[in-house]
């Protein structure tokens, strides 16, 4: 990677991109899901070439949704400060060249991940461009002159707020959102160019196949200015439909975080701070009534047990502390509020410090062999669990149990059931809602091609199963991860007693408009639809077009999640719009058939 380059072209390029930024009246913001697959995983400060081979090794394959990776607009340099993690949120430009690599690895990344499945979502720095300690730090990573409030060619001191010191009433909201962050020249977002020149950068991203954003301290930006700069946002191509945004609001007397979710979906601290410090105390019972305690409500809430700020500022619970980190997170997967954001860390003592790297700040490769990359998103509970929320879909809680109060257990639904031990030895039958049968633990297991490496339990007819789980460990059981139904698909229920017919053929006919050289399938939560997976979705026949239609054999019984998705030719993926499409393979009248006539939404 190059880190100094000339700036010659930057204002024209600037420019162009923004004359090309069509005026687009927004839509409803676009929700946090890909397929089915909503876990968003935070590759703090991973370069551009290790997230690719992330995508494809592991974050694919194992049912991760999209990433939030790092800012990739050029930055400060500070080699005096050792290039502290926080260089990258102080912007010199827009030129995609960071420390973690430039366009053209930034490009080929997204398309490596779009490929395996995985969205990619760009922190995104909005309000602010560098501070006060970076004057005469220069030049930037692209190798780009500024100073405070003059980058030439982009914004000149008039682009910024006039309230030019640091925020000093909290409890006043103009000061908040007018004054300067820590020492951070405030851009003046009420300005129609100084938005334009923000949805510019931003759709040059989605022009590269960005699915979406976090807004970097979204609260000191007015609302409006933000509905105004994600106006004119296009849609994603690759997948489709607008591209999704949540915001960076930590909540306080001034602002509240429900003011922005008319823009998209915003971070709720508030369950940072319930979930962290009722594992951290060993007070599990109390969260039984989680979600009348957040901030907003789980269709806009983007929740965490930590993230890069809260690791240092706040490090209620972080990956130093052990399984009361790694339950919680399990618990945030198992649980149903809000669309979770798993941490993944490098390893840090100084809370100042950059990530691995060279000699100059060029970030170094992550390696989840080594000590200095923690990778909490690879540990194979937090792993299994993904697995496990990807299964259960949007089932709601049932079968509560609390033992002590640190001992809790509960189902979803009728597709998953976990338990949680931070006390003494716990041994008991529980009461599920799961189907019988025999499942593997994917807490402690891997299940893989209708096997399991680790523990097993039996679910009995009535739905209870006994089990032993040690102190300060986890269990967790879903109907995709079953040893005994040919492969992980649910066998029918009690509420779903078996006809005559073993399996079903499902018939799909679909009614989609396409263009030449598309072609349309069909994806969805069981083996027989591909589990979600695009590479293995099942091919519809277009010889009665615009009627697509292909025929499945499902065990009679199995519920199932689908959707039908277009392929271009260039293996570009467009989704349907949400909700999932919910069925049983149920025959209908004589015969063991059934036809699901759909029309694409």
């Amino acid at each position: 990677m190059t880190l100094r380059r000339s700036t010659a072209a930057v204002a024209a390029l600037l420019f162009a991109i923004t004359l090309l930024v069509p005026l687009i009246t927004r839509a409803e913001p676009a929700r946090a899901a890909t397929g089915g697959r909503d876990v968003i995983v935070h590759l703090f400060q991973w370069p551009w070439e290790s997230v690719a081979r992330e995508c494809e090794t592991f974050l694919g394959p194992n049912g991760y949704g999209a990433i939030q990776v790092s800012p990739p607009q050029e930055h400060v340099v500070l080699a005096r400060e050792a290039h502290p993690w926080w260089q990258d949120y102080q912007p010199v430009s827009y030129q995609l060249e960071s420390r973690r690599g430039g366009r053209a690895e930034f490009a080929a990344m997204v398309r490596t991940c779009r490929e395996a499945g995985v969205k990619i979502y760009v922190d995104a720095v909005l309000n602010h461009m560098s501070g006060s300690g970076s004057v005469n730090s220069g030049p930037g990573s692209a190798g780009s002159p500024y100073t405070k409030y003059d980058y030439p060619g982009i914004y000149q001191s008039q682009d910024f707020h006039d309230c030019r010191r640091d925020i000093s009433n909290w409890n006043d909201p103009w000061e908040v959102r007018n004054c300067e962050l820590v020492g951070l020249s405030d851009l003046k977002t009420e300005s129609g160019y100084v938005r334009d020149r923000l949805t510019a950068y931003l759709n040059d991203l989605i022009g590269l196949g960005v699915a979406g954003f976090r807004i970097d301290a979204a609260k000191h930006m007015a609302v409006a200015d933000i509905a105004a700069i994600t106006a004119g946002l296009n849609d994603v191509p690759g997948w489709g439909g607008r591209p999704y945004v949540y915001q960076e609001v930590i909540e306080d007397a001034a602002i509240r975080p429900d003011e922005y979710t008319g823009q998209g979906d915003v971070t709720d601290f508030r369950y940072h701070r319930e979930v962290s410090n009722a594992f951290k105390q060993g007070n599990l019972s109390g969260l039984r009534d989680l979600s009348g305690r957040m901030a907003v409500g789980s269709d806009q809430a983007v929740v965490f047990v930590d993230n890069h700020d809260t690791q240092r500022s706040d490090p209620i619970l972080t990956y130093k502390d052990g399984d009361a980190y790694r339950q919680a997170t399990e618990f945030m997967l198992a649980h149903p509020f809000g669309t979770p954001k798993v941490m993944s860390s490098f390893a840090f003592s100084d809370k100042e410090a950059g990530p691995p790297a060279s000699g100059d700040g060029t970030t170094s490769a992550a390696d989840c062999a080594s000590a200095a990359w923690v990778c909490e998103h690879r540990d194979p509970g937090i792993a299994g669990m993904v697995g496990f929320r990807n299964a259960v879909g949007d089932a709601g809680v049932t079968n509560w149990w609390s033992g002590a109060g640190d001992q809790i257990a509960f189902g979803r639904g009728s597709a998953g059931y976990a338990v949680f031990n931070q006390g003494g030895a716990l041994q008991r039958t529980f009461t599920t809602s799961l189907p019988p049968g025999v499942y593997c633990d994917v807490v402690n297991g891997t299940f893989s091609d209708g096997a399991c490496d680790g523990p097993t339990h039996t679910v009995a007819a009535d739905g209870t199963f006994t089990a032993a789980v040690p102190a300060d460990s986890s269990l967790a059981l879903h109907v995709q991860a079953r040893v005994d139904g040919g492969g992980g698909e649910p066998t029918p229920g009690p509420t779903d007693p078996p006809g005559e017919c073993a399996t079903v053929d499902v018939s799909f006919h679909a009614r989609v408009t396409t263009w030449y050289g598309q072609n349309v399938f069909v994806v969805g939560s069981v083996p027989q639809l591909g589990s979600w997976d695009t590479g293995r979705a099942v091919a519809l026949s277009s010889a009665d077009y615009p009627v697509w239609k292909a025929s499945v054999d499902i065990p009679e019984g199995t519920r199932l999640e689908y959707k039908y998705i277009k392929k271009d030719p260039d293996g570009r993926i467009t989704w349907e719009s949400d909700p999932n499409r919910a069925r049983v393979a149920e025959a209908a009248g004589e015969g063991c058939a059934v036809t699901f006539s759909d029309t694409w939404r």
